[in-house]
């Protein structure tokens, strides 16, 4: 038996995955566990243990540990970089050696994690460069076995941004990256800090203020980065500093991630103060937003052409941060001779430990049993039991339903009255989407929702928009583009002559981010949305993840807890309906 534990580690977004005999048996990000702490950087001890004791197995049974790391990989262009920079690489050199001071070897660390002895250690380690983990936790997840385009893009891992690789059968061919300083991801980063969004992981909000302003700064953004008529891209070095020191993942004590300023004075002589965040955000901002993803977005068509060249294919797998760019996905679909694209829903580094545990089986092992991922349900379960005792004790109506069709009915009825409603149901989503089991759920036409559930329970910018759930069967009705989207991967133009009818997940440009629902991925929440429709006439769903400024809940008490504390109406937890009066 093989058994493969797959883990993001020593880096942003940590998380582990299971496989048995190349079978996926969960994942999770450390950050829905234990201390709860978004873009957790620390040891994911928490997934690990959870992993392995929800399925029986201890360290000593475990046969490869992969890692979504390689520290020698592109190493002759970190060194290259080094005697370019001395003085403004001298504190990442400085951070990388304290780092590995005292530092625990890995056996060491899983020993620990599991309370057990090392000499219960006895797996091979397989180290795999981060963008290639990136490209096999899409492809080796995926439909696709013939000739497929895969691409990676973020910020940085392992000193390169990108990478371009031919996939076929259980290979991976890596045919080209770009490496540090150029970076696409640290371009829209450091735009993203500039608008005064500066905690790690922010990017989202760009992307959702960009509708909100025009193009007027298209000519600086060329400026700034470059197509290569013969490569990929540049980055214009006068204007973004990186690799300093400090920005590599680690947490403050306060519990945040560590990020520093990814631009120089030099771009504010280009376009004017920086905003601070607690400024109010004016036209320039969202002016700016709209012409760094319109830039973005270009840059991208630009590359993953240059791919088509190199792999001629219908066929594309995408991930990286960068990939979680639900506009430019769909834009690459119309605008690509790639027609048809996965991304698997853990797009950001999380999804490297699926990247780098499949690429052990595959091309470690040499297997060519293929997995496909057909839903996003592969986080922790808590049973009824753990359900019924929060129902025994609290304080609000509870009714327990007797079946399936009685919870449905009753969830889409309060829905349709205009409540707002938390849905807690099965195993919890894997990547930072919520796709219908830790959801909260309202009724799209309402005019008034949105504004309701950013003031009283998700207390976030107006200018966010929410999401779509659709059924698949009816996609092509509401949206002009057809794409099936089951993980939320892409944001496509509503008709027109339903855009007034849906307003509570109609963006300002007419978009929604859709996620397309099936019955054989996910028949509960299927079967909600076709209950609903029939009282309202509309096979959509207001889709918003299930927290309130933390990770998505996990256990049945921190979701009824996020209940308690906001004004959210009701709570579908299990079988059991939770109301206020």
């Amino acid at each position: 038996m093989n058994v493969i534990l797959g883990i993001n580690a020593f880096h942003a977004d940590s998380a582990a995955c299971l496989l048995v005999d190349g079978i996926l048996i969960g994942a999770i990000a450390e950050e829905r566990l234990g201390k709860r702490i978004k873009h957790s950087s620390e040891f994911p001890g928490y997934a690990i243990r959870r992993l392995l004791e929800s399925s029986g197995l201890r360290l000593k049974d475990i046969t490869h540990l992969a890692i979504a790391r390689d520290t020698k990989a592109n190493l002759v262009n970190k060194i290259e970089y080094v005697l370019r920079n001395p003085i403004n690489s001298a504190g990442a050199v400085r951070e990388f050696f304290n780092r590995r001071k005292g530092a625990k070897t890995i056996e060491q660390l899983m020993a620990q994690t599991l309370d057990e002895d090392a000499i219960n250690c006895r797996f091979k380690v397989v180290n795999v460069e981060h963008h290639l983990a990136h490209i096999a936790s899409a492809y080796y997840l995926s439909p696709y076995e013939s000739l497929t385009g895969g691409l990676s893009y973020d910020g940085s891992g392992d000193f390169a941004s990108m990478m371009a690789a031919r996939c076929e059968g259980n290979k991976i061919k890596i045919l080209d990256r770009v490496v540090l300083p150029n970076s696409l991801g640290f371009f829209y980063t450091a735009l993203c800090q500039f608008i005064g969004f500066e905690k790690f992981g922010e990017e989202y909000k760009v992307m959702g203020l960009a509708p909100y302003g025009t193009d007027e700064y298209h000519d600086e953004m060329k400026v700034l980065i470059k197509e290569k008529s013969n490569g990929w891209f540049s980055l214009n070095s006068n204007y973004f500093q990186m690799h300093r020191g400090g920005a590599s993942g680690l947490m403050t004590d306060s519990g945040a991630i560590d990020v520093e300023k990814n631009y120089t004075s030099k771009l504010i002589e280009l376009l004017g103060p920086a905003r601070k965040g607690v400024e109010e955000l004016t036209k320039r901002e969202k002016n700016i937003a709209r012409s760094t993803q319109v830039r973005f977005e270009e840059i991208s068509v630009h590359c993953v052409n240059r791919l088509a060249d190199l792999v001629p294919s219908n066929k594309l797998v995408m991930a990286g941060g960068c990939a979680l760019n639900g506009v430019t996905n769909a834009r690459l679909l119309r605008d690509t001779p790639f027609k048809s694209q996965f991304i698997q829903p853990a797009s950001s580094d999380d999804g490297t430990c699926l990247g780098a545990a499949y690429y052990t089986w595959h091309q470690v092992l040499g297997n060519t049993e293929r997995f496909e991922m057909k839903h996003a349900f592969w986080g922790p379960k808590y049973s009824d039991f753990f359900i019924e005792k929060i129902a025994k004790k609290t304080k609000y109506v509870v009714k327990q339903c007797q079946d399936d069709q009685e919870l449905v009915e009753h969830t889409a009825r309060m829905i349709k009255d205009g409540l707002v409603v938390g849905w807690y149901q099965g195993n919890s989503e894997w990547g930072p989407r919520a796709l219908g089991n830790r959801s909260i759920l309202a009724d799209p036409t309402n005019s008034n929702m949105k504004d309701i559930i950013n003031s009283k329970i998700k207390r976030r910018e107006s200018f966010r928009p929410f999401a779509p759930s659709v059924l698949k069967e009816d996609v092509d009705l509401y949206f002009e583009q057809y794409v099936d989207s089951p993980f939320m991967m892409h944001v496509v133009r509503i008709r027109e002559e339903w855009q007034g009818r849906l307003p509570a997940v109609t963006h300002v440009d007419g978009t929604g981010r859709l996620q397309t629902v099936d019955s054989t991925s996910n028949f509960l929440y299927h079967k909600l949305i076709n209950e609903f429709k029939r009282l309202s006439g509309v096979g959509i769903l207001l889709n918003t993840s299930f927290n309130e400024n933390e990770p998505v809940v996990d256990t049945p008490e921190q979701a009824y807890d996020c209940f308690v504390r906001t004004e959210m109406d009701s709570l579908c937890m299990g079988k059991y309906i939770f109301k206020k009066a």
